[in-house]
């Protein structure tokens, strides 16, 4: 009776090396920047009354702080977009 374990290894292995194939072709561009988010762009007036909404809170609500933050991921992304 023949033994047929290298037939069965080799397509054990089969998969295995494919995903290697893969892998190694997916890595070419690994130091390319992921993109830039968009900013979006609001008008004088929608800015405007923003500030109003953000200056009638209390000085300790939370959104105020949420806002702050988003100012320096606007700032981030603007920087991302137009580097200097």
């Amino acid at each position: 009776m023949k033994s047929n374990v290298r037939c069965w290894t080799l397509l054990r292995a089969a998969p295995l090396i494919a995903m290697l194939w893969l892998t190694a072709c997916a890595m070419g561009g690994s130091d390319v920047h992921a993109p830039c988010p968009p900013v979006v762009q609001y008008s004088r007036a929608d800015q405007a009354r923003a500030a109003e909404e953000v200056a009638a809170l209390p000085g300790r609500a939370m959104v105020v702080r949420m806002l702050s933050d988003y100012a320096v991921l606007r700032d981030q992304a603007r920087a991302c977009r137009f580097p200097r």
